[in-house]
């Protein structure tokens, strides 16, 4: 940072803050200053001393409220602590996050301690104080390392030091650099030390050294942490335990086994979500989004990747080579040459290892947390997946049995880290833990594990060879004594096999043979550049001043050692070195060797992207594959001689022979890049053009550069020839077009154009587009708004495009990025665009024929369209798509995944078989939609019935690659696939048109005469048992009477009448729509219930029950809306309604008939009517402002009202009174929308006083006597003492607030819309918005749950395997989990601010059993899964594999895996027990899962094995069928089910959903019902693919639930009705209740009760039918 600048390269504490003025610092105490003059140090220094530490001190800076701002990494101390004391030290550090830490050292402390602001470190000598001969000290410590590794923190900057008795002070530095005193700059030169990160200490801050000795000898340096053996050990201490030797004497000390780093026993469960790629068990690339085709267009097998190689391995039997392809392991078969692909990482491959026996692979990738795979290596299969917790893994192990592997990287710090994993357990399907990891501060190239113990490794780096072990869950190191060698850069080791020794190499051509028993140098040589070029005199000479040939690579086999080095050769030698036998020479640096086995081969890989093997019998060279360096930038392909060219970054032109896919010519450009190239289409002749904006013509025959046309300032971006050869077109960045002539050998140009291509367009290696008869040349330009199409033989402008206006409803311009023609004679052009869209346009007419949106996600790179025009490819991002060109189906692509760079272009060879795609590497693909015979068929198989395409079912996915595409089946189920005359009369029997004309109409007709199916009375399948649930958006929708006990509720459009005693529920039902209010007769013998318009009726249905039996003895219509209030006069002689904001109407009825009295309408809303309880022909409302009194004279028939209105006191304001009540001694109650309550006198009509009562607007009010109560939406409920206000009437006037007493206050969990209380307002029923009743008791100050719903939508109802609870979830984020026996909520988990979109209930594993393995996983709209223990009531787990809102959910059928689906279509395989996702399936991707459903079912069932039968359905009617063994990592596609739909404008705005299940009474058979051509459930049998059965509905189905015991579907509609359907007799019966779209229906697993549930409300039903 710029504060720190002037702090580098160091900073000399004391002279910078001038300690000797003591104005920016303080001394306490005995502090002196003295010169020293002896010998060892001349110069000044502070002496503290004093038997105190706190007393006596040097503080800088002066206070504590300033800083010293100091950033540097390191801090110097140069002092000297004093013979037999004591000493103290504390330095004040700030992290990025502002805490201030101490750390503190001193030999007063015996241990180290930690807080988590303060550090204690001891610092160690022989006994406590410090010895006598203790001599000067520079002490170094690394400030960033221990804020990290001790607290896990950022280190800031240095803000105080205090520096306490008794010690010699010389100095203070800080510095962002590494100084090592023991070494002068003469030295550092020599030995290259920069390039180690070390520097010579500068002159004012070293301590002198007369000359011929060493500073070691004289003084001691003390770095911490240690550099490496001793790290991180909690205490300071001297490295050096004699004064000899320098560096070597670290070394010698730490001969010692020393505990290093911090043991793990197991993974924390928290990884972060991963996405993987599906693999195979063939290691194939398949497609990965399926359309319900037949097979994958592209192989489900690469032909060929030609690669980069650094890296590769032999298999055990020596026939193959491992290597990795960026993303890709490659396994190649070294006699054919053929490749199978391990693919599943999501970046760069880094590390490869095998075990001993090569059947356990090991593969780590490249990445900020990288990720380690580990494979089955015959099967192709992946074990385990899992997060290493280090970035970049740079090396990998396994040991001989495969039982442990061991990894290189580095920590977030960028410090090494070795991490060893247990992987024993992993074939058996365990998982993989950590045995323990460790820091070091030592540079490692590579680290192996002996082959003889798998407890013990070796490693070699940079000035080190260590030895390692690990033993009792603590990883070890001990360095090995390099002596005169301790400063060599080691590149690589071995072991010789049956001997307790290996060889490490290094760069300056050492070869150190290590006996790892003694840890010693057993014998060490040199390989040096020989002038004399013979092999046995090179090893004579050992050691001299020259410089070494770099080895980069060793092998040892059992007879031989192999070594790769930097002057590109590996040669092969005995194990005495005496000298070499034989050599192979290569392009470049040879960066790995590796003996075969057998010892017959060695195989190497060059830098130059080479891989080949060295024969040792009959000493022959085999290339196995060459490889651009570099990204490839463009490709042609020659159709004639099946020859492809490519260009790259490396500045290399390559060509290649596509049938043997070797390399055939390479061709260097030193100082410019290729940038395009393209073939003759007759010759043997290819053009390239650079980055200089040179073209040139080359003929491959001579091997010969034909022509060079510089034409072109900018990079060459187009380069084309037309279809006879004749003609070649040429573009540039800078805008310039060129026609040439190359009718001869010896081209020229014919025209060259300035300004007419793009110059800000994206520039791309084919930016020209040439039609099919070489009559039209299109391109982007002149802007990269436009596209012109021009004559290609005379470049004349025929037609220009402005893309931009397209489309209407963009608000932003859109810019066209690449362009090709169609063949003839369909005559499009295809335009992509930076909107992600492509255009096909007319090229005659540059018409838009119609547009393809949303083709990739970022951009497209490459168009490519197949001869027929029958397919388009398209390349972005790091896919490639294959799309149907016509468009017909609802999806029309497959996605190929495999490269992980974008990919710069793709393209079909002109025999149409394969498709190459080139980016990182280059990917051959087999094209499956042409057969064997050369008839191309269309994978998209699609059949038609009348107008409407039907999609084809079923759909194979055997992760095999096929041998060849299969064809169409025409076998699908006829009434669905209607494809010849033979199945039109199989469907309908031959039967003559009228009739069938007829019988549709007549079934109409039936649909609409019996929309609803009641059943025959007293036959009923089902018997409402219980509802759960009350309507927290009603008002006064609950009535309780203390004296008869009677207790009601309203839930949606059902009345509960609930025994408080007993809890059992009577449902009156009849209501067609939500019930808002209720009243009750003060006898208690009579209810009214109101609810909005329904049934077709104009108006609100007001219901008049009779308490005692339950019946409906009257149904009175008036109000238009709603009703908000009704009430009964005191002798219950009349019943007032009260009409909402919009009917604004008062309704009095006779109680008597219920006939209509009097009706009045407002011009202002009401909200709130009540009778006087003193005089039966008195009643009041309130409104705005007002209060309304009413008085009813009667006589005969005749009624008469007179009304006064009574504003309130200006002093109150202009507010809402929102409720009220009467007193019995003449006064009313008020509430208003601020708060208020206003008293009233109803002798007098006037309001004598006010007070504030409440924050918010209240809406209940109820009094008795001196008591009152009152309710508001601060969610509180009040109990006043207003037995002060009668006397306050008398007096008149002067009433004030203070005479009103709050006796009690509750808070509960909503606004209070209702409320009920005994006749002294002790206890009292409350409702609230939250969709809660609440038992109140003010004497005991209790507020308990009495019904409890949710205030949202209800998403899922989950039941417990023993059926005892059910777990419900729901919009306002609540998991609630209920008694199944008495509906009563037992507990309820809430996240604020997500709602929980989907529910599971653990199936109990028989290894937890009872009720500790009960648990409930649920998933929240931000995309995470929270798993909760029902029997500790906590969450346990919280994972996030989904970036968007989860849509469904399920455990497997043994509970061991979550699967989870979301709103984007993809589906995640995760672990309860570690939280890991495993595997990302992304199949539905683009559609939300709408349902995920898993089975058991027997290991070999279906043909394929494994014991789990899953299937998920999304929202776009498709539905897939998998079987897993989530144990063995295997998930198999069995089935692809896409159901069609009409394409009429008549579709419903928002679609029914698609939902599937298993059918419990036939395990081979799946229902599925959504949006579709009829309104029906379908069978689908799984064994005989096609559909087995149909049953219509008159309605499109919104849920579905199959009963596990009998044969018994249930289905909800949105038109509220319920379904019940017996599938043995067929017959069905509808039942009503619901108020809103049933969403959900699920029995339970004993198939006794059904659960139904629209919006917030759920219905318990008793199947009641056997």
């Amino acid at each position: 940072s710029a504060r720190a600048l002037w702090q580098h390269p160091y900073l000399n504490v004391f002279k910078h803050f001038k300690v000797e003025e003591w104005k920016r610092s303080t001394k306490e105490g005995d502090v002196t200053t003295f010169m020293v003059t002896d010998k060892t140090l001349k110069g000044t220094v502070y002496r503290i001393r004093g038997s105190i530490p706190a007393s006596n001190y040097i503080q800088l800076p002066k206070t504590s409220t300033q800083s010293l701002g100091l950033t540097g990494h390191y801090l110097y101390l140069l002092f000297k602590p004093m013979p037999g004391k004591y000493f103290v030290v504390h330095l004040d550090v700030t992290t990025e996050d502002s805490q201030v830490v101490r750390i503190s050292f001193s030999n007063l402390f015996k241990e180290f301690k930690s807080t988590a602001t303060w550090l204690q470190f001891p610092f160690i000598y022989l006994v406590g104080v410090a010895p006598a001969n203790v001599r000067w000290t520079c002490l170094m410590l690394d400030l960033h390392y221990i804020l990290s590794m001790y607290l896990n923190r950022h280190y800031s900057y240095l803000k105080s030091i205090k520096l306490c008795s008794n010690l010699l002070v010389k100095n203070l530095y800080t510095s962002d650099l590494l100084f090592d005193p023991g070494v002068t700059f003469s030295e550092a030169r020599q030995a290259k030390l920069a390039f180690h990160g070390i520097s010579p200490m500068p002159r004012e801050m070293a301590f002198p050294v007369p000359k011929g000795e060493n500073w070691h000898d004289r003084y001691d340096y003390i770095r911490f942490p240690s550099d490496g053996s001793k790290l991180p050990y909690d205490s300071i201490q001297k490295g050096c335990s004699s004064p000899s030797a320098g560096r070597e004497s670290e070394l010698n000390d730490h001969r010692l086994w020393s505990p290093l780093g911090v043991l793990l026993s197991n993974l924390p469960s928290w990884l972060p979500d991963y996405l993987g790629y599906c693999f195979s068990t063939e290691g194939a690339l398949l497609s990965v989004c399926r359309l319900g085709h037949l097979c994958s267009i592209l192989s489900s097998a690469l032909a060929l990747i030609l690669a980069f190689v650094l890296q590769a391995l032999w298999t055990k039997n020596s026939s193959a080579v491992v290597y990795p392809c960026h993303a890709i392991i490659i396994i190649m078969q070294i006699e054919t040459g053929e490749q199978r692909f391990f693919i599943g990482h999501t970046d760069k491959v880094s590390a490869l290892a095998f075990n001993g026996n090569s059947t356990l692979l090991a593969s780590a990738q490249m990445g900020h947390l990288s990720m380690v795979r580990l494979w089955d290596f015959q099967k192709g299969k992946c074990l385990s997946m899992f997060k290493t917790h280090v970035h970049s893994v740079s090396s990998l192990s396994l040991s001989y049995s495969g039982a442990v592997l061991c990894g290189i990287g580095k920590d977030g710090h960028g410090k090494t880290m070795v991490v060893v994993w247990n992987t024993a357990q992993v074939n058996q399907g365990g998982e993989v833990v950590v045995l323990a990891k460790a820091h070091t501060d030592v540079d490692i190239q590579t680290l192996k594990i002996a082959f003889f113990d798998d407890t013990r490794m070796v490693s070699c780096g940079r000035d080190n060879v260590r030895l390692w072990r690990v033993r009792s869950g603590a990883l070890r190191s001990c360095p090995v004594n390099l002596g005169e060698y301790h400063s060599l850069e080691f590149t690589d080791l071995a072991f010789e096999k049956g001997h307790s020794a290996d060889f490490v190499c290094s760069r300056s051509g050492h070869i150190l043979e290590i006996d790892y028993k003694n840890v010693t140098i057993r014998n060490a040589r040199r390989l040096l550049p020989s002038q004399i070029q013979h092999s046995h005199r090179r090893e004579k000479q050992t050691f001299n001043s020259g410089p070494g040939i770099a080895i980069n690579s060793i092998s040892v086999s059992s007879t031989f050692c192999a070594t790769a080095s930097e002057d590109g050769y590996v040669r092969l030698w005995p194990l005495d070195f005496s000298a070499v036998f034989l050599e192979a020479e290569h392009e470049g640096p040879v960066s790995s060797v590796s003996i075969s086995p057998d010892s017959l081969k060695v195989l190497c890989t060059t830098s130059t992207g080479n891989l080949g093997y060295l024969d040792v019998q009959s000493r022959g060279y085999n290339t196995l594959m060459r490889s651009h360096t570099d990204s490839v930038l463009a490709f042609s392909v020659d159709g004639l001689r099946k020859q492809m060219a490519t260009v790259s970054q490396d500045n290399t032109i390559r060509i290649w022979d596509l049938v043997s896919m070797q390399q055939l010519y390479d061709f260097t450009a030193s100082d410019e890049m290729p940038c395009t190239v393209v073939f003759h289409p007759a010759q043997q002749i290819f053009a390239c053009g650079f980055s200089s904006g040179v073209v040139r013509t080359f003929s491959l025959a001579a091997s010969d550069l034909l022509m060079e046309h510089k034409y072109h300032r900018g990079a060459v971006t187009g380069l084309t020839f037309s279809p006879d050869g004749n003609l070649m077109f040429s573009s540039c960045s800078h805008g310039t077009l060129a026609l040439y002539n190359c009718a001869t050998q010896k081209s020229h140009v014919l025209r060259v154009l300035g300004n007419v291509v793009s110059q800000d367009a994206e520039h791309s290696p084919n930016a020209l587009a040439l039609s099919g008869d070489g009559r039209l040349l299109a391109f982007v330009g002149p802007s990269k708004y436009t596209v012109t199409i021009m004559d290609a033989h005379s470049l004349d402008e025929l037609l220009r495009i402005d893309v931009s206006i397209l489309d209407l409803d963009s608000t932003s311009l859109d810019s066209a990025l690449r362009i090709c023609f169609a063949s003839m004679p369909v005559g499009h052009l295809l335009v992509s665009t930076s909107s992600n869209k492509v255009l096909v346009l007319d090229a005659k007419t540059g018409r838009l024929v119609r547009e393809v949106s949303r083709v990739h996600k970022l951009s497209c790179s490459s168009l490519a369209l197949s001869e027929d025009a029958r397919y388009l490819l398209t390349a972005g991002d790091r896919v490639v798509k294959v799309w149907d060109y016509q468009m017909r189906f609802d999806i029309n692509f497959q996605v190929y995944i495999g490269h992980s760079e974008p990919v710069r272009q793709v393209s079909f060879t002109p025999d149409q078989q394969h498709v190459i795609s080139i980016g990182d590497a280059i990917f051959l693909w087999d094209f499956l939609a042409v057969t064997s015979e050369g008839i191309t068929q269309s994978p998209f198989l699609f059949t038609e019935t009348g107008s409407e395409k039907l999609k084809d079912f079923t759909s194979s996915a055997n992760e095999i690659p096929r041998q060849s595409a299969p064809l169409p089946s025409l076998a699908s189920p006829p009434c669905l696939d209607i494809t010849c005359e033979r199945e039109r009369e199989t469907l309908f029997r031959i039967e003559p048109t009228w009739s069938i004309l007829s019988k549709v109409v007549l079934n109409q007709c039936l649909f609409s005469l019996q929309s609803v199916l009641y059943p025959p009375a007293g036959n009923e399948g089902l018997k409402l048992k219980a509802v759960i649930g009350y309507n927290g958006n009603g008002r006064g929708n609950m009535v309780w009477n203390p004296d008869t006990g009677f207790f009601a509720y309203t839930c949606g459009c059902v009345i509960v009448v609930e025994d408080l005693h007993s809890g059992s529920q009577q449902h009156w039902i009849g209501h067609p729509e939500e019930i808002s209010t209720l009243a009750v007769s003060h006898d208690a013998q009579v209810l009214a219930s109101a609810s909005g318009q329904g049934n077709g009726d104009s108006r609100c249905q007001i219901r008049i029950w009779n308490i005692q039996d339950g019946t409906c003895q009257k149904v009175i219509f008036h109000h238009e809306t709603q009703v908000q209030a009704m009430a009964y006069s005191r002798d219950d002689r009349l019943l007032v309604t009260l009409g909402d904001y919009s009917d604004r109407t008062i309704a009095l009825w006779n109680t008597h008939t219920y006939d209509l009295m009097s009706s009045t309408h407002f011009l202002e809303s009401v909200h709130e009517v009540a009778f006087n309880p003193l005089s039966a022909g008195e009643l009041a409302c309130v409104g705005r402002g007002a209060v309304t009194f009413w008085l009813i004279e009667q006589r005969g028939a005749d009624i008469s009202l007179k009304v006064h209105r009574a504003a309130i006191p200006d002093m109150v304001g202009l507010v809402e009174l929102t409720s009220l009540c009467y007193s019995t001694n003449y006064l009313l109650y008020s509430g208003t929308n601020t708060g208020q309550i206003c008293v009233w006198d109803t002798q007098t009509n006037c309001c004598f006083m006010t007070w504030e009562a409440d924050e918010g607007e209240i809406g209940v009010l109820l009094c008795c006597g001196n008591r009152l109560v009152s309710g508001s939406n601060t969610k509180r409920i009040r109990l006043w003492s207003v037995a002060a206000v009668q006397e306050l009437r008398l007096k008149g006037s002067d009433a004030r607030s203070s005479s009103v007493l709050l006796e009690h206050e509750m808070t509960l969990d909503g606004t209070i819309v209702g409320a009920t209380f005994d006749d002294s307002l002790d206890m009292g029923i409350v409702g609230t918005t939250a969709g809660t009743l609440w038992y109140i008791n003010w004497a005991e100050s209790t507020s308990i749950r009495l019904i409890s719903g949710h205030k949202n939508k209800v998403n899922e109802v989950t039941f417990s395997p023993g059926e005892s609870h059910c777990a419900t979830c729901g919009e306002d984020g609540s998991v609630r989990v209920w008694s199944l026996a008495s509906m009563e909520l037992v507990v309820q988990f809430q996240v604020l601010n997500q709602s929980c979109q989907c529910l599971a209930w653990s199936p109990i594993p028989i290894s937890r059993g009872g009720a500790e393995g009960q648990h409930v996983v649920a998933g929240y709209s931000d995309g995470t899964i929270r798993v909760f223990s029902i029997s500790r009531t906590e969450m346990e787990l919280k994972m996030h594999p989904h970036s968007v809102a989860l849509t469904a959910i399920a455990y497997s059928a043994d509970g061991e895996i979550i699967l989870s689906g979301g709103k984007d279509g993809l589906m995640a395989v995760s672990s309860p027990r570690t939280g890991m996702t495993i595997r990302v399936l992304i199949d539905h991707k683009g559609s939300p899962i709408t349902v995920i459903q898993c089975t058991r079912k027997p290991y070999h069932d279906f043909g394929v094995e494994g014991g789990e039968l899953w299937l998920a359905a999304s929202s776009d009617r498709r539905v897939s069928v998998w079987v897993s063994a989530w144990l063995k990592d295997k998930c198999e596609l069995i089935d692809w089910l896409s159901f069609p739909a009409p394409a009429s404008p008549e579709a419903p705005s928002s679609l029914p959903p698609s939902l599937a299940a298993f059918c419990p009474w036939d395990n081979g058979t799946l229902v599925y019902v959504g949006f579709g051509m009829q309104k029906e459930i379908l069978f689908y049998s799984l064994r005989q693919k096609q559909v087995v059965e149909k049953i219509p509905l008159s309605h499109f189905a919104t849920s579905l639930s199959l009963s596990p015991a009998a044969h018994f579907l249930a289905v909800g509609f949105n038109e509220r009705v319920l379904r019940l359907i017996d599938c043995t007799t067929r017959t069905e019966q509808d039942f009503v209740g619901h108020d809103d779209s049933i969403h959900l229906c699920r029995f339970t697993p004993s198939g006794k009760r059904l659960f139904t549930a629209s919006y917030n409300e759920i219905l318990v039903w008793e199947i009641t039918s056997t």
